[in-house]
């Protein structure tokens, strides 16, 4: 079995003590660009999102797991979507919370677990991401990790103002 555990950091499944944590993130207008969010979540729903989290993710097609220092504090989420199992591939996304745990390598050691974990255990044969052009900080994390742009998707997403260019990256399994 692939660990979940890092030398700074596990992965562990969401837990309904996670509500106000995800609560947060969900409603943090600045973080709302990067999954496409255009309206606020309730506690009630995000209290129903946590306790169908543990569906398998072969039947939710997705996956949600939170993201822990060693000491125990959830610091971001990390997550699978769009499994695809006849295809054999999934979408691959991360947050880390706040400002003073990014580029501690965090992120990259989740990024490692969660990709390694995809291939050895779920016998994915390839991950994506799908990246603004702007977040230098997250092509840098997949780039670091074997993910290789393979497309641009010119005016992809508008945020109110103006459009904006995405990455999609692709890691192959070999």
């Amino acid at each position: 079995m692939v660990s979940l555990k890092g030398d700074n950091i596990y992965l562990r499944a969401l837990e309904p003590e996670d509500l106000e944590f995800v609560f947060a993130i969900e409603n943090d207008t600045s973080l709302w660009a990067l999954s496409d969010t255009q309206t606020p979540y309730s506690r009630f729903l995000i209290k129903q999102y946590l306790e169908n989290a543990q569906q398998d993710i072969f039947e939710a097609k997705q996956l949600r797991l939170a993201i822990c220092d060693n000491e125990n504090q959830t610091i971001g989420l990390i997550d699978v979507f769009d499994f695809d199992i006849k295809n054999k591939r999934a979408g691959i996304g991360i947050l880390i919370q706040n400002y003073q745990n990014r580029n501690r390598g965090y992120g990259k050691q989740a990024l490692e677990l969660l990709v390694n974990y995809c291939f050895s255990t779920l016998h994915l044969h390839q991950v994506y991401a799908n990246i603004s052009e702007s977040n230098v900080a997250s092509l840098k994390l997949f780039e670091s990790n074997g993910f290789q742009k393979i497309g641009l998707k010119k005016d992809w997403s508008f945020d109110g103002t103006m459009y904006t260019n995405e990455y999609i990256l692709q890691r192959i399994n070999n």
